[in-house]
Parts: structure tokens; sequence; C-alpha cells
């Protein structure tokens, strides 16, 4: 079971939009998805469809340690793709979690009981780096980081890799980054390609091929309740994140089985 935890602490870069739809191409491929979203504003659930009303579970029951992980699971308009929503109670999480022993590895033990029921683990991460984006990090074998296309991109970036080497060091040695991906590509602005040559300058393998353009079908579909690969499979936003799924396989240390129908 890969554990990946989709993060960046600047907001507005695409993450929980990736989130979604990778989940969903990669569902598409038969293998069993969980998305686990810990941001408190509870976008990644909202956008599959999941009514607040609906959420009587949520992943801050599991942090909390009253409900297990594949209690809190729940079923998505997609076929092999569960997620664990988020609620408003998770906006008091990280104040509530100081109290516990070992609040750092929450996440990581209620996914060890979980016992391999999915192929790939997402985690939705808030636009921070503070308790429940730690937990995401300690939990997860590898990080995927969505960067947007803009001049302040590689001094996020920066603090970024600085935080995940801290987490190597104290929690997690195993942590690596499978990849980073560039977001709000627009290739009639000349800064895009700037910093995406940049990124790459300084990355070099770690970023993916694909890029992810500016696409109003992506962001017309969360306020449907689907991913776009639902939404518009055809738009190039959909296309895209497809292409990106494939990446993601294929850069795995091992590759899941895919699951008959």
């Amino acid at each position: 079971m890969q554990v990946i935890a989709v993060a960046n602490q600047k907001g507005g870069v695409g993450k929980t939009t990736t989130a979604i739809n990778l989940g969903t191409a990669l569902a598409a491929t038969g293998l069993r998805v969980l998305l686990l979203d810990i941001d408190p504003q509870g976008n990644a659930s909202t956008g599959l469809g999941i009514a607040r009303s609906d959420r009587r579970t949520s992943i801050y029951d599991v942090l909390l340690g009253e409900t297990p992980l594949t209690s809190a699971a729940m079923p998505t308009a997609v076929p092999k793709l569960d997620i664990v929503p988020a609620t408003v109670d998770l906006s008091g999480a990280e104040i509530e979690l100081v109290e516990f022993e070992e609040r750092t590895h929450r996440l990581s033990r209620a996914i060890a009981k979980s016992e391999a029921r999915w192929d790939v683990i997402l985690i939705d991460c808030p636009p921070s780096l503070g308790l429940l984006t730690l937990n995401a990090m300690v939990s997860a074998n590898s990080l995927l980081v969505p960067l947007q296309c803009e001049f302040f991109a590689l001094e996020g970036l920066s603090q970024l890799l600085n935080t995940v080497e801290r987490i190597r060091e104290r929690f997690n040695p195993g942590l690596s980054i499978i990849g980073v991906a560039l977001t709000m590509y627009d290739r009639r602005n000349r800064l895009t390609e700037q910093v995406s040559a940049d990124v790459r300058a300084v990355l070099g393998r770690v970023v993916f091929d694909t890029v992810i353009p500016r696409n109003v079908r992506l962001s017309e579909a969360p306020s449907h309740g689907l991913p776009a690969l639902i939404y518009d499979y055809r738009c190039p936003g959909s296309e895209a994140y497809i292409a990106l799924a494939r990446e993601l396989i294929n850069r795995l240390p091992e590759r899941p089985a895919r699951v008959a129908a």
C-alpha cells in the first residue's frame, strides 16, 4: 500500500484539484484508492460530492482514535475511490492533538491498522506546515508537490524541502519526494515558461514531464461535486491529469497490481 501526501504550504496551487483528479485517474486503472481529506476547509470532500450533512464520521474522529480508518471511509461516485471526509471539527484538531502522546504519529497508526484495504492512499493536506500536515508526512511513503508557475514558487518550495529533510531526520527516514507537478501552466505567459525552466534546472527529473494547464473546466467541476475527469474527461485539464497519473504509477517503487473489476 502506497501512501502519498499531496502537500504545499502555499494555498491556491491546485493541491486539492490534483488530489481529486489523480485519485480518480488511479481508480480508473483498477487500483483501490482512498483519499484522506485532512484540510479543515474540506474542499476535497465537497469536490467529490460528499454533502456536509453526510459526513457523520470524519478524519477528525480517526485522528482522535475514536473511529478506525476503515469505518470512516465512504464510497464516492467514482468506482474504487473512497474518501475519509473532513468536517469543521478538524479546525480544532491542531490544538487537541498537542495533548496526545506521539501526536505526530496518530495518522500513521490509523493507516497501519487499515489492513491494506487500499492500494494507494492520497492525503490532501492543508496549506500549512502544522501538525495535520506533519501527521501526513510521517505516515507517507512519499510526497507529491503541486507547484504553481509563479514568481514565488521556488521560495516556497525551498521551505517545504527543508521541512521534509527535518521530518526525515526526526520521524520518517523513508520519506521521499515522488514528484513535483507544475500546475496552472499558461504557455502564453513568459513568466510561466521561466518558472518552469528554473524549477527543472534546480530539481531535474523530480519534476513531472506532464504540466497541468489553466483550464476553466477544472475550476467548474468542484461546484458540481465531480472530478474534472468525470465532469469533462476530454478537456485539457482532464487529459493532463490522466497523463500525470500514468507518470506517477511508473514512479511508484513497487507498482501495485491492478485489481480485477
